[in-house]
């Protein structure tokens, strides 16, 4: 049975991943010429037209698009126009960036959305319970922007505490990865940049852990642990907490998905040179090729997360996979 699901999720994953793929390889006859901004005004247009030939932009869509999934079955996503590169080692030499600002935004809402939720729910009534409430609704209001221009004008502007941008000194590791998280200039540029992208899911994952934890404590299971005598700690954070996180667990491989396509947004505050920066600066230059391979790496790092969120929630709760199967 787990092996049916295994490979039904795996297809599933497989068909999203080329939707994706040819979504994205369609929006880019969206963004002007690409030729143009390779060559620039001076070219006559027999040249254009001989560059475009060679560069086999004159073939038909599904040509083109049938070219670009052969290649990138084989690790090829094409060649970016403006660096001269091929895009996998572009998006590679960015990935350590995004990555690392990802991992520490997903750390901070971690630590803090947990305790925090649990507390709001063992004690609803309470005045921090309510603080902590009140102040997710208002971060859910805040777009990620304005938290980050915040954070600038209060933490480098008037306390002078924080650099502003950039990623600050890196240090390479397994020859290929600049790490920030190895040095205490990169770890100070981390913080602002961290809060501000940890911001978009902090308050949606204290009031989800809330809600669910409620209802926990409302179920019979429960209600026969405390008939028994347990002390409340070992109901609150075993049979409770338990229980409790696999809905959080589903909600937290989409979030993670979509807080990597949320960097664009922080990266662009803090001049953070990551992914995200780099799909700006891609459609600004009419960068196809790099655009469409960054739509795509993004899909899939979205849709391997939530495969395997899926798997792990298969194996936890075996209902999922009888419930798949009808």
């Amino acid at each position: 049975m787990m092996f049916a699901f295994t490979v039904r999720r795996i297809l599933q994953a497989v068909i999203v991943m080329l939707v994706i793929s040819f979504i994205g390889f369609a929006i880019k006859h969206n963004f002007g010429d690409p030729v143009r901004e390779l060559v620039g005004e001076r070219v006559t247009p027999e040249e254009r037209a001989q560059i475009r030939e060679r560069l086999g932009l004159n073939d038909p869509f599904m040509v083109q698009y049938g070219r670009f999934l052969t290649a990138a079955l084989q690790g090829d996503l094409g060649r970016s126009f403006f660096f001269k590169r091929p895009v996998t080692e572009v998006i590679l030499s960015k990935a350590p960036a995004t990555l690392e600002l990802v991992f520490c935004a997903a750390f901070i809402v971690i630590v803090l959305s947990v305790p925090l939720g649990i507390y709001a729910a063992i004690h609803p009534r309470r005045l921090l319970s309510r603080i902590i409430m009140g102040s997710s609704i208002v971060g859910v209001s805040i777009p990620v922007f304005l938290t980050a221009i915040m954070l600038i004008y209060i933490f480098s502007v008037e306390l002078g505490w924080l650099p502003s941008f950039g990623r600050g000194e890196t240090v390479e590791i397994f020859g290929f990865w600049d790490s920030g998280l190895l040095t205490w200039d990169g770890l100070l540029h981390l913080i602002m940049p961290s809060i501000a992208l940890s911001s978009i899911m902090l308050p949606l994952f204290i009031r989800l852990i809330r809600s669910e934890m409620l209802e926990v404590l409302e179920s019979e299971y429960v209600k026969f642990a405390w008939a028994k005598g347990l002390r409340p700690r070992r109901v609150w954070y075993v049979h409770a907490f338990k229980n409790t996180l696999l809905p959080v667990i589903t909600v937290g491989g989409v979030q993670l998905g979509i807080m990597v396509a949320f960097t664009i947004l922080t990266e662009t505050v803090f001049q953070w040179q990551g992914m995200g920066s780099m799909f700006i600066e891609s459609v600004s230059r009419a960068d196809t090729a790099l655009m469409v391979s960054y739509i795509v790496v993004v899909g899939a790092i979205f849709v391997v997360v939530n495969t395997i969120v899926d798997l792990i929630y298969g194996l936890v709760n075996p209902t999922v996979r009888v419930a798949g199967r009808q």
